[in-house]
């Protein structure tokens, strides 16, 4: 399928998707939302793609909503009534939402390459993917509160997750910068490479790496670690050996054993 607002290809096992508005600073008009999630579909029931890297064309990688969607969001005058306009506008919210769901619900791994700014809707979409990594002139917001609102796609419930209580409540009560240095310090991106080039060819060498295991492995290491996160160890045990009981015996494991006994590399099939 062809993007208007993203560039996708797949190269090697390896998919890049990158937003592609640079004069926009990579901002999310109205299409780039309903690609976003269509190209995470298409991804999904791709299976010669075993990972996904997600970067932006130009200096910035994402700077949030575009302002003339979000003002049409807010102002829309085609309803008189208030009731009717609240009900759009929940609709509204719970589609962008879903775009952002697309990313973190994708069974196959998703690298976000950061550089420059990283705000707003552009913080949601970073926060749902599974690892983050950054040239040093990236930087991290909470825009919302500066627009006199609460974020509502994402950042507010995974960022908990990521880093400590009192970094998330900072950074969602001042809306500060948060430079790519220190981004890593607490744990939020894994490498803070020193330009973009660096930072691409650093993320290309995980995602090699990624592609280059056994695909039914990895999609369902994600699918373990994302079912541990909301549940307790016991149960989290418990589902991971009625998933390897069902799964374990497969193609993959008995190539992965045929090559440590020739002692070459796996060959895995899509």
């Amino acid at each position: 399928m062809t993007y208007k607002t993203l560039l996708f290809h797949v190269e090697d096992h390896i998919a890049f998707v990158s937003f592609n508005r640079p004069e926009k600073a990579n901002s999310l008009d109205q299409e780039c939302w309903t690609e976003l999630k269509t190209v995470f579909q298409e991804i999904n029931e791709l299976r010669e793609v075993r990972v996904v890297i997600l970067a932006g064309e130009g200096k910035h990688f994402c700077s949030g909503i575009d302002l003339q969607l979000f003002q049409s969001l807010i102002s829309s005058q085609e309803e008189s009534c208030e009731a009717l306009k609240s009900e759009k506008l929940l609709k509204a919210i719970t589609s962008l939402q879903t775009a952002v769901m697309a990313i973190a619900d994708c069974a196959k791994p998703v690298l976000a390459m950061v550089s420059g700014a990283c705000l707003g809707a552009g913080l949601d979409i970073a926060s749902a993917c599974d690892v983050r990594y950054t040239s040093e002139d990236a930087f991290f917001a909470i825009k919302e509160i500066d627009l006199g609102m609460v974020a509502d796609l994402g950042t507010l419930q995974r960022l908990p997750r990521l880093i400590p209580q009192g970094y998330i409540r900072e950074l969602a009560f001042t809306g500060r910068n948060l430079p790519a240095k220190e981004a890593q310090q607490i744990g939020f991106v894994n490498a803070c490479l020193i330009n973009k080039e660096e930072l691409l060819r650093h993320v290309s060498g995980i995602a090699a790496q990624i592609a280059s295991k056994s695909p039914l492995a990895t999609r369902g290491t994600k699918h373990i670690l994302n079912y541990s996160m909301d549940h307790s160890v016991a149960d989290g045990l418990q589902y991971v050996a009625t998933w390897n009981a069902s799964r374990m015996v497969s193609d993959d494991l008995k190539e992965a054993f045929r090559a440590i006994a020739e002692k070459r590399a796996p060959q895995f099939k899509n």
